[in-house]
Formats: structure tokens, C-alpha cells, sequence
């Protein structure tokens, strides 16, 4: 029989206590590129090193000191400058199960989207290297080289335009570079590193390689590679952009062996730079307050969520106002000419979050919309950055559903809400996180997608009374679990959580409309008049 007494938790380290120093100082230590220029052999064996010490990040016994941490590689450039010839070595060199390879070609962005939502399904889960040939920027470069050409798209149709002014495609082009690079940061804030490479030839190099009997049928930009003229926009919107993002590390393609040996290079110096920046002191925990972080100072709890209204409604005129909102609203979201919308619901417990949803997806066919109720993540989407696990849930062109509107019970603000109030996200994480999620409103709202938020507040009391009922209601106890009750007793730390979630993410992108009443019915009919409102303008513009 074990002694369970002696048993003991085993303590985390660091995943580079699995190896020696000599492995260390060789293969997992960051170094310049500049100073590195390993043969073949020593090359496979520090990549294949660096791809396990990764996938350790994220191991759970024996548990690691490390923050999980993946490695995204975006693959860009001229056509026939090595590209497929780099990502095979590389897929050669290393374990193949533990590298990924995603490939796309430059398509329209799809209507009332970010340009990046396409593409967030296949970013890598941490632990894991994926390779991604096209991603974004083949999107964005087709649309700018159509802009930028005689070659236009309307309605799905390919036409021949007049092609736009330089300035009006340059506009187009710096702003969703900013919103891209804005992203991107977001995501290696959130532990998914990031190495882009671009390759590059010249123009006689390239006119040589298109007569190859290898040649790709499909290429990635969808141009013609053959028209001198083409490539001389391609380069000038090239340029523009890597001028704007110097983040892009160049590869000469003239020769594509030595192009895919730099290649292999960049991969390793990425992966151990991942590595390096996932470590963390073992006394860190996620109540720990890093000496670089700001201090946060919370705002004062406005009048609207302490003086609840509790004004009462007939039945009667709550049915007949209620059917006559529901069709106006059933109306307008029919008239929005699919546009996308995305209802966002948050608010204290018990506070009629599901039944004002109820309410609002009557009149509609269930084909029509998608609720999502948002509890703990799994843990596969833990191993994502925070917002994947949202993004991926969008309205979506590209998928079968002929839905376009996503509701969505309880929302990306957990993290500064729930998260925040039981320590589950560290201090960095939660403060950090409004400025990622107001970003990511504002991509949708520039996207041409609605975002309609809502903050439901009632009182302590109130609360009780609800809580009791679902206790004592046979069909309503599945509502009720320990969690509830633990959270009441954190009121004020939530009431806190939800003033300082409301002053810093009160946009004019996405406003939040808060619904302060103690009457269910009232409740619910405000949900719909102010719903009413946000569509009545996007239907009139």
C-alpha cells in the first residue's frame, strides 16, 4: 500500500531543465543570425531539439515553469523565389508530426469581416510550429493589386475598370497594414510568436523560372507573373509594405538552396527566441504584479449600477408591447441586406440574460442567428490565445451557415470580469485585455459588422429572490450551481470589475447599453427598443 503522506506534488521547472547545458548553450540559446551558420546535421539536430522543448511548454505533468508558447511562420513573396522549396527542406529537417503547413491563395476579402477572421481556425495551437503560406496578406495583396490594376471585382465578376488613383489604394493598403499589425501583437502578447518571411527574386530570375515545367498552376496572388508591367506594381505594393511592417525578414530566392538553408535558420532563431520569452520565475503565479506593470487604479461605481430601477409592468401591456417589438425587430434584421451582427450579453447573475435572448430570437427562424453560451474554456481552446476561441464563433461568409447573426451569452469580457475577480488571469493578462478587446470591436465595426453589447443589472436582493426561485422550480435548478452562490459573496469586487469594464470599453465602435432594472419584463423590453434603435440606423444609412 502507497503512502500517500509522502506523495508529493512535483514541482514545476523550467523546460530547459530537461536538458543539459551543453544543449542549451547549443541549441536552445537565442543567437543572431549573424553570428550562426550551422552545417546540415547540427542544424537538424537544433531544430528538432527546439520543436520538443516548444511542445514541453505546454505539457501538464510534469508541469513546467514555461508558459505555453507556439510559433506562427508566415510565408509571402514573389512567385518562384523558393518559397515551396524552403518549407520542404525545413519539413525534412524536423519532426513532420510536430510541424503544421496551412496553404491559401490571395482571395476578396469576404464582406463585413476583418480581413484576418478567414484565417483564425488554423492558427497554431501552443506548443506547435505551423507554416502558413498565403494567410492575410495573400487576401490583402489580391485585393490592393486589384485595386492598383485595370482588374476590378463586381459582384463576384472579374471587369475592367479604370484602375484606382495611387493614393486611393496606398490609403486602403496603410490602414489595414495598421490593423493587421495591430493583431499580430496581439497575438504575440498572448504567446503565439511570429516570424514572417518574405522571398523575394528579381524579374529575370522570375521570367526564367515561370518557363520551368514545375511551375505552379496556381499562383499565389492570382496575377499574371508574365506581365512586366504586373510585377513592377507587385514590387511597388511590396515595397509599401514592407516599408510600413519591419517586421518582415527578406530571403533572396535567386538561389532556392541557400534560400532555404537561411530559411531553416530563421525557423530554429524564432523557435528559441519563443522559447526564451515563455520562460517565467517559478515564484510567479497569476496574482503576481510583474514591477513593470502600470498600477491600476479603478474608476468610481457610477449611479447607474447602484440605484436599480423597480418600476412594474402590466402583463397585458407587456405581451402586446412585446409582440409588436418583436416583429419590428424580426423586420429590421430581414432588411439588413446580410449584414453582420453580433449581440453581445453580459451582467451579474440571475440578471435575465437568457430570457431577454429568448425574447429577441422569437420571431426568428432558428437558421436565422447562433447563440453561443460562454462557460470555462476547454482546454484545447486554452491553447490558443485568449480571443481565438470568440473569433472563431463569428458571423462567417465562408462557412455553410446561412446565419449571420451570433449572440453570444457571456462574452470575451470574462477575462476582465471572472477571470479578473478568482485570480484566473494574471494581473498583465486581465489589464491588458481591454485594449485587445476594444481592438477587436473596432476591426469588426470597421468591417461593416454591428456590434450590440449589453450590461444587465440588478440588485443583491433582488439576486436572492431570483436565486431562491430557481431553487424552489424544478425546471429552473439546472440554472443554478455553487458557483453562483460563491460569486454573490464577491459582489462588490464584481460590481467594481463591471465600472471599470464599462469605462474602458465604452466605445464609440461598440457602445454598451445598460439595462439597470429589477422587472424582468421591462428589462427585456428595453433589450429589444434599444436593439430596434441600433438596426433601425444601419437599415436608413
Amino acid at each position: 500500500m502507497s503512502n500517500k503522506k509522502s506523495q508529493k506534488k512535483p514541482e514545476p521547472q523550467a523546460v530547459s531543465a530537461q536538458f543539459s547545458q551543453q544543449v542549451i548553450d547549443q541549441r536552445l540559446t537565442p543567437n543572431p543570425l549573424s553570428q550562426i551558420s550551422m552545417d546540415k546535421d547540427t542544424l537538424r539536430l537544433a531544430l528538432v531539439t527546439a520543436q520538443y522543448a516548444l511542445r514541453a511548454t505546454r505539457q501538464k505533468s510534469p508541469p513546467t515553469t514555461n508558459q505555453p508558447t507556439g510559433l506562427l511562420v508566415l510565408v509571402n513573396g514573389m512567385e518562384q523565389a523558393g518559397k515551396g522549396t524552403a518549407v520542404k527542406q525545413l519539413r525534412q529537417w524536423v519532426d513532420p508530426r510536430l510541424l503544421k503547413v496551412e496553404a491559401t491563395i490571395g482571395h476578396r476579402p469576404l464582406t463585413y469581416q476583418p480581413i484576418w477572421q478567414a484565417h483564425t481556425k488554423v492558427l497554431p495551437r501552443h506548443g506547435d510550429v505551423k507554416v502558413y503560406f498565403g494567410n492575410w496578406y495573400a487576401d490583402l495583396l489580391y485585393n490592393v493589386m486589384r485595386m492598383a490594376t485595370s482588374e476590378h471585382e463586381k459582384d463576384g465578376k472579374q471587369s475592367k475598370d479604370k484602375q484606382l488613383p495611387i493614393a486611393k489604394w496606398q490609403a486602403y493598403l496603410q490602414q489595414q497594414l495598421v490593423n493587421l499589425k495591430q493583431f499580430e501583437q496581439d497575438l504575440v502578447a498572448n504567446q503565439t510568436k511570429l516570424l514572417k518571411c518574405w522571398f523575394h527574386v528579381d524579374v529575370d530570375t522570375l521570367q526564367e523560372r515561370l518557363e520551368d515545367e514545375t511551375v505552379d498552376p496556381q499562383f499565389l496572388y492570382q496575377i499574371d507573373w508574365n506581365d512586366k508591367k504586373t510585377i513592377e506594381t507587385f514590387n511597388e505594393v511590396a515595397t509599401a509594405l514592407l516599408r510600413q511592417q519591419d517586421d518582415w525578414l527578406v530571403i533572396d530566392g535567386d538561389d532556392k538552396s541557400k534560400a532555404a538553408n537561411h530559411f531553416c535558420h530563421e525557423v530554429l532563431n524564432a523557435m528559441q527566441y519563443s522559447l526564451a520569452s515563455s520562460k517565467k520565475e517559478a515564484s510567479e503565479t497569476a496574482n503576481d504584479q510583474p514591477e513593470k506593470l502600470a498600477v491600476f487604479e479603478p474608476v468610481k461605481i457610477p449611479k447607474q449600477l447602484k440605484d436599480i430601477d423597480d418600476s412594474d409592468i402590466d402583463k397585458s401591456d407587456y405581451q402586446e408591447a412585446l409582440a409588436e417589438k418583436q416583429a419590428r425587430l424580426a423586420e429590421l434584421l430581414r432588411a439588413r441586406k446580410g449584414r453582420h451582427i453580433v449581440f453581445a450579453f453580459e451582467g451579474m447573475d440571475a440578471a435575465g440574460k437568457g430570457g431577454a435572448i429568448k425574447r429577441l430570437v422569437a420571431p426568428l427562424d432558428p437558421r436565422e442567428y447562433q447563440i453561443y453560451n460562454i462557460g470555462a474554456p476547454m482546454l484545447y481552446e486554452l491553447e490558443h490565445p485568449y480571443l481565438w476561441r470568440f473569433w472563431t464563433q463569428l458571423p462567417d461568409e465562408k462557412t455553410d451557415r446561412i446565419s449571420r447573426i451570433a449572440i453570444f451569452d457571456r462574452t470575451w469580457y470574462g477575462r476582465v470580469l471572472v477571470e479578473r475577480v478568482e485570480g484566473f488571469a494574471a494581473d498583465i493578462e486581465w489589464q491588458r485585455a481591454y485594449d485587445e478587446i476594444n481592438r477587436f470591436e473596432a476591426d469588426l465595426a470597421a468591417a461593416g459588422t454591428l456590434v450590440i453589447k449589453y450590461w444587465l443589472v440588478i440588485d443583491k436582493k433582488e439576486q436572492l429572490k431570483r436565486f431562491e426561485d430557481r431553487q424552489e422550480t424544478p425546471h429552473k435548478r439546472f440554472k443554478l450551481t455553487d458557483d453562483d452562490w460563491r460569486n454573490r459573496d464577491k459582489w462588490s469586487d464584481y460590481v467594481q470589475a463591471a465600472a471599470d469594464m464599462l469605462a474602458r470599453t465604452d466605445t464609440k465602435d461598440a457602445p454598451w447599453c445598460v439595462i439597470a432594472t429589477n422587472e424582468k419584463r421591462q428589462a427585456r423590453l428595453d433589450v429589444l427598443d434599444h436593439a430596434i434603435e441600433q438596426l433601425t440606423s444601419v437599415v436608413d444609412s
